[in-house]
């Protein structure tokens, strides 16, 4: 009984050997059949990758190739239209320049021209101002005559002189009036014309009454009308002394002396 146990025993535990043993082989195989499996699809994996990869490269060089082909063409047809398209912008650019300035110039002319006539229509058109008339400021003979260009003989001085007025023959305190419409501009005593009254006019005229005896009948900035008392005849006039009682009488216009008997009516 003891031995068929035995016998039984061993055999189940050989049996139990035998199938572990074959589990084992059968792990084994289908681990390496696994590695193995994996090394082949990735190697083939990786070869369809690098294949893929070069057509793509290859595609993309042939397409610059073509790009870089086509804009080179390209370049070497437009050069000379595009310089053609220049040279019209430019000239269309130059036209537009000139045309506008043309149409600035005439609007700034037509502009200045209406408002020249707007000036020309708005300004009030000034009166001409006429030359004043002279009267003699005092009645009498002239015993002397103009000569600014000329020599007459000084008996007061004794020598051969200009006169750059007339001398009218007054008595002492003779009134002497205002020859023209006019304004005093200076009261003076003269050292060679005595007491000396200057009246300014109308267009650069002026006149000039010497050798008063008085000049309190007016003062200076006075507005006078013509034939207007401003004086009386003396004898202060140093260079004229040894003459006659008289009054010694200048015209001006524009500080240049005039020949009063020329002027006075």
């Amino acid at each position: 009984m003891r031995n068929n146990r035995r016998a039984r025993n061993f055999n189940e535990e050989t049996e139990t050997k035998k199938l572990i043993y074959i589990s084992i082989v059968v792990v084994i195989l289908a681990i390496l059949t696994f590695v193995i499996t994996y090394v082949v699809y990735s190697n083939s994996l990786n070869k369809s990758a690098e294949d893929l990869t070069q057509k793509i490269t290859d595609i993309g060089i042939q397409q610059n190739d073509n790009t870089l082909h086509e804009a080179s063409s390209s370049i070497g047809k437009n050069v000379n239209e595009m310089q053609e398209e220049q040279e019209k912008t430019e000239k269309i650019a130059i036209n537009t320049t000139n045309a506008q300035n043309q149409i600035e110039e005439k609007t700034n002319k037509t502009v200045e021209t209406k408002a020249q006539e707007v000036e020309k229509k708005e300004e009030p058109k000034k009166e001409e101002i006429k030359d004043p008339t002279f009267i003699k400021p005092v009645e009498g003979d002239i015993i002397k005559e103009f000569a600014s260009e000329n020599l007459i003989y000084s008996e007061t001085l004794k020598e051969w002189v200009t006169h750059n007025g007339i001398d009218i023959k007054a008595e002492k305190t003779t009134v002497v009036k205002t020859s023209s419409d006019g304004t005093i501009k200076s009261i003076k005593n003269d050292p060679r014309y005595g007491i000396t009254i200057v009246v300014e006019h109308e267009n650069g005229y002026a006149s000039v009454y010497s050798n008063l005896l008085t000049a309190e009948f007016v003062k200076e900035g006075e507005k006078v009308k013509q034939g207007q008392t401003i004086g009386t005849v003396g004898n202060t006039a140093a260079f004229e002394i040894a003459d006659e009682p008289h009054l010694h009488f200048e015209i001006l216009k524009d500080n240049k002396y005039l020949n009063p008997s020329e002027y006075i009516k």
